[in-house]
């Protein structure tokens, strides 16, 4: 036997080496577990409404007196980059709202979508 035949033989087979499904990757999402149970709570009947951070936002610039910042960041736990990043992107650009702020003399600037009246 040669040096040649004896190297050769010793390293193992390429296709064991590009066996990819033998590691799992990980997974951003729930546990099965969790799923299932979501799932399960929710075939008992009853209905419930999930109430996102978005709609909170919109809910607070739909009334009449507006919201401030604070009032958003608090409803949302957002910085307030992001509660001006969603005023801007979202409201105004993506959904097309009319977004108007005002501040009055002493006070916080309030945001307020405006709503076409009298149509």
């Amino acid at each position: 036997m040669t040096s040649a035949e004896t190297i050769s033989s010793a390293q193992p087979p390429k296709a064991a080496s590009r066996n990819k499904t033998a590691k799992a990757k990980p997974t951003a999402r729930q546990p099965s577990s969790a799923r299932t149970a979501r799932k399960a709570d929710l075939s008992d009947g009853s209905h419930t409404t999930r109430v996102t951070k978005h709609d909170r936002v919109l809910t607070l610039l739909n009334r009449r007196e507006g919201a401030t910042i604070p009032e958003m960041m608090e409803a949302t736990d957002w910085q307030q980059h992001s509660v001006r990043g969603f005023l801007a992107g979202t409201v105004k650009k993506k959904l097309g709202f009319t977004l108007t702020s005002k501040k009055l003399e002493g006070e916080l600037r309030r945001y307020r979508i405006e709503t076409k009246r009298g149509r």
